[in-house]
């Protein structure tokens, strides 16, 4: 009976141990496979001159690293070189711009990016979706009430949307 528990409990530290150690090398070779792809860009885009999407996949980077400071002019740039490329698909980097802003508790500067993407793409639940944050945490909840509303006719499954909707809708009906 001993021999059994001895067993089992050894079992369960080997599957946790195997577990951590997969997720261990899944995260390292994440970041390996980003400081790579930062590397590339970053001395691509020092020696020369990039394209929109460079510059966004750079910017990001910075943003999924949490250097705003850095993703806020080369989103910057990324939008200047899309206008010279006639790059007609540039919601996604008005989006990560007002996330970045948005990250920074700029609610404003992210608004007016969010405003900007919706104008370019109306369809676009994401940027749909972080407007209703952002004007959630200005505190304008009927604004991100009728933002998630507008999330949910076009992404009704949209988890995030139902929630905080929810939520909003016995606020403003109070």
């Amino acid at each position: 009976m001993d021999s059994n528990l001895v067993i089992i409990y050894l079992s369960l530290f080997v599957g946790l141990l195997a577990f951590a150690g997969v997720s261990v090398f899944r995260q390292v070779f994440k970041t390996r496979k980003l400081e790579g792809s930062l590397n590339k860009l970053k001395n691509k885009l020092t020696k020369e001159k990039g394209t929109a999407q460079e510059y966004y996949e750079l910017a990001s980077i910075y943003s999924e690293k949490k250097v705003f400071s850095q993703a806020i002019p080369l989103f910057q740039k990324s939008l200047k070189a899309a206008e010279e490329e006639g790059e007609e698909s540039i919601a996604p980097i008005y989006n990560g711009l007002g996330y970045v802003y948005f990250a920074q508790e700029q609610y404003d500067l992210a608004i007016r990016q969010y405003k900007e993407a919706i104008k370019l793409n109306p369809d676009y639940v994401s940027a749909l979706n972080n407007l209703g944050h952002a004007y959630e945490k200005k505190k304008l909840n009927a604004q991100a009430l009728e933002m998630y509303e507008a999330t949910l006719k076009l992404a009704p499954n949209n988890i995030v949307a139902k929630r905080r909707a929810e939520s909003l809708r016995r606020l403003v009906s109070i």
